[in-house]
């Protein structure tokens, strides 16, 4: 069976601290965060498409809303558990994966990177 991953990027600006960390990332600094993410699909609809790019855009971009240009660790669930790029890839897949996920597309990955040298990929 043919298997199609289709990604799609965009950038978020967001704040965090990383609590009871032994360093630097403790105080409050920012980030242009860059994001990927990844859907995978079996079969393709009547149009000869996986997923419309122009729906990732969109529903990446109304999940990240709530957290562009804010201090994460005042965001929930950040305002419970640290805003680690480990775990800000993990809610997103969760978030991204009650928006998209259907008989057909599923959320293969999420991709995040804090700068351009430092990225988490989550998948689970």
């Amino acid at each position: 069976m043919p298997r199609y991953e289709l990604s799609i990027e965009t950038h978020f600006s967001a704040a965090h601290s990383l609590r009871d960390y032994p360093g630097d990332c403790a105080r409050l600094h920012g980030h242009n965060w860059h994001v990927k993410l990844y859907v995978e699909c079996t079969e393709l609809d009547e149009l000869g498409l996986g997923i419309d790019y122009k729906v990732l855009k969109s529903e990446l971009k109304s999940a990240l809303e709530p957290w562009d240009h804010y201090n994460l660790n005042d965001v929930p669930p950040f305002d419970r558990i640290n805003p680690s790029s480990e775990n800000v890839a993990a809610e997103l897949y969760k978030k991204m994966s009650s928006r998209l996920d259907n008989e057909r597309v599923r959320v293969s990955r999420i991709e995040i990177c804090e700068t351009c040298t430092a990225m988490v990929t989550y998948w689970p």
